[in-house]
């Protein structure tokens, strides 16, 4: 009886282990949604498993679906929001939509539900509020944004309210008009921060999410330096600070609210390399998890990632180093769940790279993984 009971025990353990192990495998994989242009070698958005134990990436999925530049996953991760930028053939003579996909994390497989009109031209941009019933949607040639009501199905609604911005900035061949590019939520959900580089100003609205209504706020908007455009915007994780990213001067801007809650420049700094020379044309930015570090993306002939370090205090960026992306167009970039990895969206040379990240440091060390992907533009990710 005795000796029945330890074969048992030890069919049992090995179980547990089993399952354990099986619990753990599936902890280091999460998918990798890419938005692309569908102009050149791509078809639409794309699916890949990340393995970050072993640093890899295999192909899942893919679904055809017209320029799906920037992308939003709702927090429940059921729901995949894309833009439908118009390829620049088109100029300013069509309308942009957003839509809306089913993701099937058994599968890693997406399903169109429907598409809604952005509410202007090339759209660029959309984010999710807190409550994930709202999608914004930054529309960039026409200078506008729209929001739009989300239903308990993920489906889009038609846009309940537009917003046109006016103005223009002092580089003639980039500002000419609004250009508003990025849409960011507070983290209370209570304000709303465009971000746009036509005129210079991050536009900042009052959100009230009971309705999905977006009014100036009490402080209207953050000048920016003339000429600037500032692109792309995030918070440090303590809420202290904030951060944008200016295309045409390829800097970084630190903001921090005053006594007054008003949003005041305290810092200006270089996000490409010293004495670089080539055209502006700085992209994104992310802060790590602990906020120590701040990353951005340079395009241009610079083609490299910034890294920054931050000081805890006053939110002030130190360089710490410029690592190379292996590509050309570095457009938008991503740290993964762990942040132990940095994958890189290099759009011209149609690849994405997984770099290594130490967390001490905040350096990054090429894993010797890439994958092909034709116009790579956005990076998200949904846990398996």
């Amino acid at each position: 009886m005795k000796k029945y009971s330890v074969r048992v025990l030890l069919a049992c353990m090995c179980i547990v282990l089993i399952v354990m192990d099986a619990v753990a495998q599936q902890a280091n994989h999460y998918y990798l949604i890419i938005g692309t242009y569908t102009s050149g070698k791509s078809e639409g958005m794309y699916v890949y498993d990340f393995d970050a134990g072993a640093a890899t990436l295999q192909y899942v999925s893919k679904v055809k679906t017209s320029n799906p530049s920037y992308l939003a996953v709702s927090k429940s991760e059921q729901y995949v929001y894309a833009v439908n930028e118009k390829a620049d053939s088109t100029r300013f003579t069509t309308t942009g939509s957003i839509s809306a996909f089913a993701f099937n994390k058994k599968d890693g497989k997406l399903t169109e539900l429907n598409t809604q009109p952005s509410g202007g031209k090339h759209p660029c941009y959309v984010a999710l509020d807190q409550t994930g019933k709202w999608a914004v949607a930054a529309n960039y040639s026409s200078g506008s944004l729209a929001i739009l009501a989300v239903k308990e199905n993920g489906l889009l609604d038609t846009p309940i309210q537009v917003i046109q911005h006016a103005g223009s900035g002092p580089d003639k061949s980039r500002q000419q008009g609004p250009h508003v590019h990025s849409t960011v939520f507070s983290n209370d959900n209570k304000l709303l921060f465009v971000q746009d580089l036509g005129i210079d100003k991050i536009m900042l609205y009052q959100f009230d999410a009971t309705i999905g209504k977006a009014t100036p706020a009490k402080q209207p908007f953050i000048e920016s330096v003339p000429g600037s455009g500032p692109r792309h915007f995030e918070f440090h994780p303590s809420g202290k600070f904030a951060y944008v990213i200016e295309e045409l001067s390829n800097t970084v801007t630190v903001l921090t609210p005053n006594r007054k809650g008003v949003f005041e420049p305290v810092q200006i700094i270089s996000s490409v390399p010293e004495g670089y020379k080539g055209s502006a044309a700085s992209a994104d930015i992310h802060l790590s998890s602990d906020g120590k570090f701040l990353y951005t993306s340079n395009r241009g002939s610079s083609n490299t990632i910034g890294i920054f370090s931050v000081d805890a205090a006053t939110g002030k960026l130190t360089l710490v180093d410029h690592q190379p992306t292996l590509g050309t167009v570095p457009r938008n970039f991503v740290l993964d769940p762990s942040n132990r990895f940095l994958l890189v969206a290099n759009q011209q040379s149609d690849n994405v790279v997984v770099f290594k990240r130490d967390i001490a440091t905040g350096l990054l060390t090429y894993t010797g993984t890439q994958i092909a992907v034709g116009n790579p533009t956005c990076l998200k990710w949904i846990s398996k």
